[in-house]
């Protein structure tokens, strides 16, 4: 039977068929073979996903306090790394809903969800996210830029099919979940919790943790706190897939839609406030660091107690008011308080609050405060008495200066009662140290950090006045001056060609004592005795005297203004300063920082300062680093003797009210009583404080010193010296007593009763008696008569 062949046209469709067919096949394994090269070369451009395994976030700097309360946090970042058995599971399980239901399964992609959004890119033309898994978005986030391009896709692919290989569920989704961006700067799941909820991630309610959950599909969309409607409709959708992926129970779903959402923006986390303390470590650390300080997850723990910090900022507040009181009420005209506005915007400065003055009474001003309560000042609490007009006879309130709505301001006393005060205008410092480590132990900078963040007690220019006294007589009792060394108190003229007129200074009393003891001098404090005293010792021997207690040169003028202090110097530097009479003579460096750790906890330095050895015996050092001694065993107790004496009997006798044999001192007041200084310490702590302004205009007539800075100090110390006992000041080898003639230093019996007790050194103790006073000579001029003629 013959062939029956196949029509012509038939044979030509089949042949180019197969050519087609054959066409494709070489080039889709010529595709294949480029994809698999192109796949190989790309491979070699991919990061070492062994990164992941010593994976550092970037946490926020934080700064402690000594007794760790955490007073500072620097950083864009908020972050607080945890473990994956840390979270919740049905936190775990909002996630799974929200972003990746087949995390569990896939093998790091999903191609499902990469065919669907291939499709809606093919419908839409619009490139999204949605078929990335939690797995391709550790890759990205990681390990990637944030572009958005074919090629970042495809490495992200390939990225998330070796971590995969290399590492566990658990170990992807902890970083995950502590890497994502949620909005507010808050990083990662816990920082979230915190920053919207104020909440540990286990006291978390499902309608928070669907709300958390939905914030990384867009942070900025899906914000409670910026966008809430969004924001609950996102939560919605994660509970509704929850319920749907059986994680949770119908009844849970329906209580938790039906839950009124309660993010909102969270107090600051900041567990004490001391801002200037934070603020100083903070540049320390961003010397050392540079910009990383604040990504490095750093914990600094500082050498400040929170004790005596709220010591330091309440002693320097209520100076403050003291000074202010004296100096009339600033206060008006009052703003007033508009019925429509906010209690919220009510201040808080310092120690005070602002309050609206609701009505006046018999019983003083009824004011409300911004939490919408009550306060009550009597009119007992209101310090500048022309402002009210009270008859108690016929109870009646009239008062000219404040009605009702005006916006006062008012503190609270130590008793617990308020009273209306004022926001001061004169600023104040202090700062304390430990004398034998140099360990800073309270700084305070203004009266507000957010009034003023400049720190008066460390960056100040300020003249000591005469609390530099001291140094100057330390270089005389170096120089063979004792303390019953006679000085004449009485007018010196300085010639200065660099002035159009001679100096004249002058005694504070304007008063002249004549030859006096420097003991009683220094008590005093007679600006004439110290010039004469500087010109006997020398401005060099002066000048070498105070770098030794860590003076710099640019800071001591060469001229005989010296004596009274004109040079300058913050409280801090004082304060150290005088540490070196508190511990023995030694000199101690300042220092804040006592330990830095790293967020593991491994600590990356402690401080290693020069120290005092408090318990070896005079002039011995038993410390591995031990700190320099810069004056004598013998000058160190003579300077010591001065001055408890300046307290005991001289311009700080306000500070006996401690009722301690222990403390000493000098009050410090510059020429027009522009600068007020009390510079003090015990064997235990060395203070300095400061007030004045920053204009350098006067404090007023009186405003003195012992009157001013003092009771500062006093304030301070009321808590610093708490339940640490007395310490004597006991004689060291080389010092004796001598009975003296107070007049000319010299020796008396001591058996007559115009004498005292005197300290000295061995080589300077007087070794002649005072002669009897002789009667002057009568001049008798009817004699000289008759004997001329």
């Amino acid at each position: 039977m013959p062939i029956r062949k196949e029509p012509k046209p038939k044979r030509l469709i089949r042949t180019l068929f197969n050519w087609l067919f054959f066409i494709f096949l070489i080039g889709f394994g010529g595709f294949s073979v480029a994809c698999y090269f192109f796949i190989v070369e790309l491979s070699k451009e991919l990061p070492d996903i062994g990164k992941l395994e010593h994976v550092q976030y970037q946490t926020p700097l934080s700064i402690f306090t000594r007794d760790n309360l955490l007073i500072g946090q620097y950083g864009e970042k908020k972050r607080i790394p945890v473990t994956i058995d840390e979270i919740p599971r049905l936190q775990i399980q909002a996630f799974l809903a929200a972003e990746d239901e087949r995390f569990y399964s896939h093998p790091g992609v999903d191609y499902k969800g990469l065919l669907r959004a291939a499709n809606q890119l093919l419908l839409t033309g619009k490139k999204t996210q949605g078929g990335s898994t939690i797995t391709m978005q550790v890759a990205r986030n990681f390990l990637l830029s944030k572009e958005k391009t074919f090629l970042r896709k495809l490495k992200e692919i390939l990225l998330a099919i070796q971590i995969e290989q290399r590492y566990s569920k658990a170990q992807i989704l902890e970083l995950y979940l502590n890497k994502i961006y949620m909005g507010q700067r808050a990083y990662g799941l816990a920082a979230a919790a915190q920053t919207y909820y104020g909440k540990n991630l286990d006291a978390l309610k499902l309608h928070q943790q669907a709300m958390i959950a939905g914030l990384p599909k867009a942070p900025s969309v899906y914000n409670p706190i910026v966008n809430a409607e969004r924001a609950l409709e996102r939560r919605n959708y994660v509970l509704r897939r929850m319920l749907t992926l059986k994680f949770i129970l119908p009844s849970e779903y329906q209580q938790a839609v039906n839950t009124r959402d309660d993010a909102k923006t969270q107090p600051s986390n900041i567990e004490f406030n001391a801002p200037f303390v934070a603020e100083m470590a903070r540049q320390e650390l961003v010397d050392r660091y540079g910009e990383e300080a604040y990504t490095l997850g750093l914990r600094v723990y500082t050498t400040v107690p929170s004790r005596l910090q709220f010591a330091s900022d309440r002693a320097v507040q209520s100076a403050l008011h003291e000074y202010d009181e004296r100096h009339g009420y600033r206060g008006l005209p009052h703003k007033k308080f508009n019925g429509n506005s906010d209690l919220q915007t009510l201040k808080v400065l310092g120690d005070c609050r602002q309050a609206v003055v609701a009505n006046l009474t018999p019983a003083g001003i009824m004011t409300t405060v911004s939490d919408g309560s009550s306060i009550l000042i009597s009119w007992n609490n209101i310090p500048w008495r022309s402002l009210q007009i009270h008859s108690s006879n016929t109870h009646t309130v009239r008062s000219p200066t404040i009605a009702a709505n005006d916006i006062v301001w008012i503190r609270q006393l130590a008793d617990q009662n308020w009273s209306l005060s004022q926001i001061p205008e004169a600023e104040g410092a202090f700062a304390a140290v430990n004398p034998y480590t140099g360990a800073i132990l309270a700084v305070t900078g203004s009266y507000d950090f957010y009034l003023s963040s400049f720190n008066r007690a460390t960056q100040s220019k300020r003249q000591p006045g005469s609390g530099f006294k001291p140094f100057i007589y330390t270089a005389a009792l170096e120089k063979g001056f004792t303390p019953a060394s006679i000085i004449n108190d009485a007018p010196i003229v300085i010639e200065d060609p660099s002035l159009k007129n001679d100096w004249r200074p002058e005694n504070y009393t304007r008063k002249f004592l004549g030859p006096t003891a420097l003991r009683t001098a220094l008590r005093k404090s007679i600006n004439l005795v110290s010039i004469r005293l500087l010109q006997d010792v020398g401005i060099p021997n002066a000048l070498e005297t105070a770098m030794r207690f860590g003076f710099s040169r640019e800071q001591l003028p060469a001229t005989l203004s010296l004596a009274l202090g004109s040079g300058y110097a913050p409280p801090l530097r004082m304060a150290a300063a005088y540490a070196v009479f508190a511990n023995g003579g030694y000199l101690v460096k300042p220092y804040l920082i006592e330990r830095i750790e790293d967020h593991t906890g491994a600590v990356l330095y402690k401080a290693n300062p020069q120290t005092v050895c408090r318990e070896c015996p005079d002039g011995l050092q038993s410390e591995p680093n031990p700190a320099p001694r810069v004056i004598s065993v013998q000058t160190h107790f003579l300077m010591n003797s001065l001055l408890r004496d300046v307290v005991e009997r001289g311009t700080a006798t306000l500070a006996k009210q401690l009722e301690r044999t222990d403390l000493a001192g000098k009050t410090g007041t510059t020429n027009d009583q522009r600068d007020a200084w009390f510079n003090g310490f015990t064997p235990d702590i060395a203070a300095s404080a400061w007030i004045g302004f920053d204009n350098s205009q006067p404090l007023g007539k009186g405003e003195t010193g012992g009157k001013v800075a003092l009771p500062m100090w006093i304030e301070f110390m009321k808590t610093a010296l708490k339940d640490i006992p007395e310490k004597p000041l006991v004689a060291p080898e080389g010092i004796v007593q001598a009975y003296i003639n107070p007049s000319d230093g010299l020796l008396l019996d001591p058996s007559n009763k115009d004498g005292l007790w005197e300290y000295f050194t061995t080589e300077t103790a007087p070794q002649r008696y005072s002669q009897p006073k002789q009667p002057e000579f009568e001049f008798d001029e009817e004699w000289l008569k008759e004997s001329l003629f």
